[in-house]
């Protein structure tokens, strides 16, 4: 009898052991992530399929979504798949933008601006990383003003692109043209975290650290206070 309660108590030290060991694989530095992605669903199921899984993602390691708002097309899916979660998901919207023939319903809160640079600076006051799944003409200019704002050390957060079916691979190789060309730094370069899949992804900015070049790193930013770029969580400033 000694012996059976002795395996069983040594089974659910183990059991223990292996929930807390997965509790602390998923614990995220993060409290909340901005997403850019599209508005469209794109031609590939791939790229539907993965903004799904960066959204179980979060949910997974209890981190919030930050996007621009809408119901419609990778937008929706990712969206829509952290509120399932039972994530919070905040959309930031310029009113313009709001009649539901446009976006659709936003799912979750939804925070109203005047325009597409408060939105974008909300966001980015809201986030502790970014994320940018495939998209057209608004996710490219979103996405590179975050990594220009990280180049200029106006933020610390990792910048990851979900390379999707290499669907990012002409950029990054305009980016490394650009480096051999002497336009960018290696440096500012390694700014931009990518990979496949939201998993990988999502792990290698949870290990950014961010390095800046000698010049950038001695700017002093007044307007940063201003815009309130430091989060809730601390993680960036």
């Amino acid at each position: 009898m000694t012996s059976l309660l002795f395996k069983e108590k040594v089974r659910e030290t183990k059991k223990e052991r292996e929930e807390k060991r997965e509790m602390e694989e998923t614990k995220s530095r993060f409290k909340r992530i901005c997403v850019f992605c599209g508005s469209s669903s794109g031609k590939k199921a791939s790229y539907q399929e993965a903004a799904v899984e960066l959204g179980k993602e979060l949910v997974e390691r209890r981190i919030d979504l930050v996007y621009g708002g809408g119901s419609v097309g990778l937008m929706g899916l990712v969206s829509q798949a952290v509120h399932d979660g039972g994530r919070h998901v905040l959309g930031v919207i310029p009113r313009t933008l709001m009649p539901r023939e446009i976006t659709g319903e936003t799912v979750g809160e939804v925070r109203a601006v005047s325009d597409m640079h408060q939105r974008k600076a909300e966001m980015a006051r809201q986030a502790d990383a970014f994320i940018a799944l495939p998209g057209g003409y608004g996710t490219l200019e979103e996405l590179l003003e975050v990594i220009t704002w990280a180049q200029l050390g106006i933020h610390r957060k990792p910048v990851g692109l979900l390379n999707v079916d290499g669907y990012y691979n002409s950029l990054l190789s305009f980016i490394d043209k650009a480096v051999d060309e002497g336009f960018i730094s290696p440096t500012a370069r390694r700014i931009i975290v990518s990979a496949p899949t939201a998993k990988h992804l999502v792990r290698q900015l949870e290990d950014y650290v961010p390095a800046y070049d000698e010049i950038t790193s001695k700017l002093v930013w007044d307007e940063v206070d201003r815009l309130s770029y430091v989060t809730e969580s601390g993680v960036a400033t």
